[in-house]
Order: structure tokens, then C-alpha cells, then sequence
């Protein structure tokens, strides 16, 4: 991915809130922290800072990306604003040639070789996003589906070259094959790409009957997805290579699947602990009974002692989500909630009130009344 005008201006680690030496799991920890605080399905508003983030994210996330990010911002904001001679979007540039060390540094950022001086040359393709919504069970053990997406894809036909199938593009005529047109002044050796070719350094001279010689073609795509175990909401899954179709011989992009997970009717979840909330009766609170709970595979005896009281949370060890490659399987955290009947039977009421008279009622004085 070549580097875009924003990496000269934005702090992508100060937008995740972690320093430049940061390891690539302390990037992904605060992404995932951000996204969630700051995700639409849970925040309406912060569509903006969602954007940010996830922007940060797409760089800081990838070795390569970030390794270049890095590079680029050593030069300073006056690279990307034209403190370079020629800029980085002007009419002409300086040929790297003539840049020495810069040079070489600035053609490996931007895909340019030591051959001529376009710029136009093999591009990859755009990254592409797409939505995933998940049923908790699915998001919770992992499973391999498939996703719809619409993007340019390389052209069947000519295999994306642009050229009618037993034919191939030719040397542009106007720059010689170079992509680029040169004006030497003095010193410096202007270079500007060649409006022919576009700076590709071919022309197509038969083009291809079903994409008119651009090499690529709108389609739909189903891409299959493997999602892991433990997937959590607005979460994102890139699957390399499957983005957009590259021009010109380039690479094709990533593409990037938001996931969005349904609520579970019994589980709730706090990272890679489940929770549940039992219901007990007064009667068992006090005097203690034993709980069979649900989990995700086969239910487990849970000892409650006497005198739990209302709110208490227990913990039954390995039974939340299941363990990805790098983390443990999480614990299924079981709160206990006494419950009071609203109406009485009048049996009911006569044991009740006879508690009452042999129970002292707890002290109140804290209270000040």
C-alpha cells in the first residue's frame, strides 16, 4: 500500500492511545477497547471516531503497513506537504535518480524502480470492507461462512491485462517504454509521466472485448470468511488478497469484515467470560442448595452455601468462551438473584410472618433515621 497524504499529518498511535513502541498485541488490545466504546451499533454519534480508529488500526495493525507509516513519518510533516522539491502530487517530480539516498528510500515507499520516472505503474488494489452479523453461538465458537461483496475484480477474460486474449499491450510510442517523458534542467532532471500511457510504459493497442481494455469488471463476489473462536462485536477480520483487483499487474487489496453479534437469550458476555443470572428462592439462599447451570456444552452442579445473599457472583472455571492461539478459555461467572414473590398464599403469608418474629430485622442505624 503506498502512503497516503494523511500519514504525514495524523498520529496513528496517539488516536489508539499507545506509544511508538508499542507490540503489535498492546495495538490490537487498545483497537479493540476503542472499537467497542466508540462502535455506532453501541454508540450513536460516534460513527467519526469509529472511522479514526479503525483508520489507525488498518495501519498500526499491519507489520508491513506500519514498518512504512514509520518511515514516513521520520521525514516530518514536510514531506507530504511539498517541502520535498516537487512535492508528492505536483505536475512534475525530481526522478529518484537524482536523489541519492532519498532516492532510493522514497522508491521503495511508493513503488517506484530505478527505471525511468513514472509513477503509474503496477497499483494495488483498493481494501474493501463488508458487514458480518453472527448469531452468539457462531461468534463464540468460531465458524467458516461467506460474505458478499462488490468490487472491481480482474478481468476474466484477459486475465487483467487489458488485452484481447493472443494479444498483449506494447511498448507506448510516445516515452519509449519508460512512463515517462524526461526534460533535463541543468542540474536536475525533470520527469513527468507520460499522458499516453499514463506512466505504465504500454498502451493497449487491441483491447479486450468484455472489459474495453481497463483489465478489471464490477462484480459480485461471495469470499469465504473463517471467523475465529471468540470473535467479539465490531470486531474485524481481514482476509489478505481479496479486496479490489489491482491495475496494471498490481496486487489485489484486502478485504476487511465487520462483525456484529446478536444477543444470546441466556449468555451474556464480558470479554471471554460468559455470565449468567440464576434465580434462587429466599428459602434456598439461606439455608444453601445446589444449582445445575447451563454452559455452552453440557450443564455443571454449582454449590451455593447458606446464607449467599442476593448479587453474588460465582465463578465456574474454563467454562466461557473457548481459547483462540493466544489466549486461555475464559470462566462462566453465574450471579445469584433472590427472588421475592409478589403475591402470597395464605399459607405462604403465616410462614413468612412467623419468620418474621423469630428473625432480627438488620440494623439500620448507618441510615440516620
Amino acid at each position: 500500500m503506498a502512503p497516503q497524504r494523511e500519514w504525514f499529518e495524523k498520529d496513528y498511535y496517539k488516536t489508539l492511545g499507545v506509544p511508538s513502541s508499542a507490540t503489535a498485541k498492546e495495538i490490537t488490545s487498545a483497537y479493540r477497547k476503542l472499537a467497542k466504546k466508540h462502535h455506532p451499533d453501541t454508540n450513536p454519534g460516534g460513527e467519526e471516531t469509529f472511522k479514526e480508529i479503525t483508520a489507525a488500526y488498518d495501519v498500526l495493525g499491519d507489520a508491513e503497513r506500519r514498518k512504512e507509516y514509520d518511515e514516513v513519518r521520520t521525514m516530518g510533516p514536510a514531506a507530504g506537504a511539498g517541502g520535498f522539491p516537487g512535492g508528492f502530487g505536483g505536475g512534475g517530480t525530481y526522478r529518484v535518480e537524482d536523489m541519492g539516498d532519498l532516492g532510493d528510500l522514497f522508491g521503495g515507499l511508493f513503488g517506484r524502480g530505478r527505471r525511468g520516472g513514472g509513477t503509474a505503474g503496477p497499483q494495488r488494489g483498493t481494501d474493501v470492507e463488508a458487514e458480518l452479523h453472527l448469531s452468539f453461538e457462531d461468534a463464540v465458537n468460531g465458524v467458516t461462512t461467506s460474505v458478499n461483496v462488490t468490487t472491481d475484480a480482474r478481468c476474466h477474460t484477459c486475465a487483467g491485462s487489458g488485452s484481447a486474449p493472443g494479444t498483449r499491450p506494447a511498448a507506448c510510442p510516445m516515452c519509449g517504454g519508460t512512463g515517462s517523458l524526461q526534460d533535463n534542467q541543468g542540474l536536475f532532471s525533470l520527469s513527468q509521466i507520460c499522458p499516453q500511457c499514463s506512466g505504465r510504459g504500454t498502451v493497449v493497442t487491441n483491447p479486450c472485448p468484455t472489459c474495453g481494455g481497463s483489465g478489471v469488471g464490477h462484480r459480485n463476489r461471495s469470499v469465504k470468511v473463517r471467523i475465529p473462536a471468540g470473535v467479539e462485536a465490531g470486531q474485524r477480520i481481514r482476509v489478505k488478497g481479496r479486496g479490489a483487483a489491482g491495475r496494471n499487474g498490481g496486487p489485489s487489496g484486502d478485504l476487511y469484515v465487520v462483525v456484529h453479534v446478536s444477543r444470546d437469550k441466556v449468555f451474556g458476555r464480558r470479554g471471554r467470560n460468559l455470565a449468567l443470572t440464576v434465580p434462587v428462592s429466599y428459602a434456598e439462599a439461606a439455608l444453601g442448595t445446589t444449582l445445575t447451570v447451563p454452559t455452552l456444552t453440557d450443564p455443571v452442579t454449582l454449590r451455593v452455601p447458606a446464607g449467599t445473599p442476593t448479587g453474588r457472583t460465582f465463578r465456574v472455571k474454563g467454562r466461557g468462551v473457548p481459547a483462540g492461539k493466544k489466549s486461555a478459555t475464559g470462566d462462566l461467572l453465574v450471579t445469584v438473584e433472590v427472588s421475592v414473590p409478589a403475591v402470597l398464599t395464605d399459607d405462604q403469608r403465616a410462614a413468612v410472618e412467623a419468620l418474621a418474629k423469630v428473625i432480627e430485622p438488620p440494623a439500620r442505624d448507618a441510615l440516620g433515621v
